[in-house]
């Protein structure tokens, strides 16, 4: 017993700081959508936790992102973090979390010792948890900010939600399981397809260097993990810095390292149709409630299909399953142009694009029952979406 006491004490402290509660939580959980349990680099399931003069950060990694997240001393007037000892260490990622959520007080200290050893003390529970090195916890990548480009938080969110959807889940075509972002002459548009729908957004941007034109492709399952941690706080903007290979969004907390996809991306604008001949204006909830009523049978059958027939002041939506029955809805249409269609289309494919306007009503381009038709919300011309039709005979 002895022994073991002498041993304690001659074990360096390595780190040593309390935290409020409510603010790890948020940290730990911001990190833990880059950790994957299924990393080939066991320190990769860990979170690193860096305590220094100013604050603490929490970083998380896989091969396709990092984050980090920075809880400042103080901030708005409150007491954050108390800092006694700079130092890091590496913790289990999973175990850790789950940890700091069930701990019993709003104050958490946490020591480590110089054999990565971390006791974490909160009330009068304390936990003991066997720690990793550090200095083998990859590098995250330097970027040279001197190209930063501005874009609403909020309009971000946005882009995200209103072209992810329409990327590829398959891996044949890597480059398409991403989300083309452009930037040139202070706007940024963003295009997803999966051969077989298309979404695009187009709004304006404050970049510092106006002058150079940026073509990267993001994963969509990174801007998936971004849009979850962009929260609603006080920070209205979010910046981003582009480097050959990677993307970084950051705001005054947090960092969010992106890698892109290699390819060349097709060129979309060639499968946009410039004319049409069958134009409508419907109500979008009521199109998209009609759509989801009828694919209540449509999704019984492969593709899920749904028909569109469209006459004068009139559109009929309907589908039809050999085991389940029928069914026909009749629309009214806010305008009509154009000659009378008849087109078959994917009931998911649509409800997709429909769910993702926020406009009252939608515009509708169709070129014939066998060409891609164009949806676009009334009031914001900075969104299409395409989708193709179906053969159905």
């Amino acid at each position: 017993m002895q022994e073991m006491e002498e041993t304690n004490q001659n074990t360096t402290l390595a780190m040593k700081f309390t935290v409020q509660k409510d603010k790890l939580s948020d940290a730990v959980n911001r990190v833990m959508k880059a950790i994957s349990t299924r990393t080939t680099i066991p320190i990769l399931t860990g979170i690193k936790i860096t305590a220094g003069l100013d604050g603490i950060t929490l970083t998380g990694s896989n091969s396709d992102i990092s984050i980090k997240s920075f809880i400042p001393l103080e901030e708005n007037g409150s007491e954050n973090v108390e800092i006694d000892k700079a130092g890091s260490i590496v913790l289990p990622s999973r175990l850790f979390s789950e940890l700091v959520r069930k701990l019993p007080d709003e104050q958490i200290l946490i020591e480590a010792d110089s054999r990565l050893i971390a006791k974490i003390t909160s009330g009068k529970a304390e936990f003991s948890l066997n720690g990793l090195d550090p200095d083998e916890y990859p590098n995250l990548p330097v970027i040279n900010e001197k190209d930063v480009v501005s874009i609403r938080k909020d309009l971000l969110k946005d882009l995200i939600r209103q072209t992810i959807y329409a990327v590829s889940d398959s891996e044949t075509r890597p480059v398409l399981t991403g989300v083309k972002w452009t930037i040139k002459d202070g706007r940024l548009d963003c295009v997803a397809t999966d051969s077989h729908r298309l979404a695009q957004r187009s709004v304006s941007i404050e970049s510092v260097n106006e002058t150079e034109v940026f073509n990267i492709v993001i994963p969509g399952t990174s801007l998936n993990e971004l849009s979850k941690i962009l929260d609603d706080d006080d920070e209205k903007n979010i910046d981003l810095v582009i480097t050959a290979n990677q993307v970084l969004f950051k705001t005054r907390n947090m960092q969010f390292y992106s890698r892109l996809l290699d390819g060349n991306y097709p060129d979309t604008s060639r499968l946009i149709p410039s004319d049409s001949k069958t134009t409508m204006t419907l109500s979008t909830k009521d199109l998209y409630h009609s759509i989801e009523r009828a694919s209540l049978l449509a999704k019984e059958e492969r593709n899920n299909v749904v028909k569109l027939r469209a006459d004068g002041e009139q559109v009929e939506i309907s589908s039809q399953s050999a085991e389940l029955g029928r069914v026909f809805e009749t629309l009214n249409t806010e305008k009509f142009e154009g000659e009378t269609l008849h087109i078959s289309f994917s009931a998911k494919f649509m409800m997709d694009a429909l769910s993702k306007i926020d406009a009252q009503n939608v515009r509708i381009f169709f070129t014939g029952p066998m060409r891609p038709f164009i949806i676009r919300p009334i009031g914001d011309e900075g969104i299409l979406m395409l989708i193709l039709p179906i053969r159905t005979f």
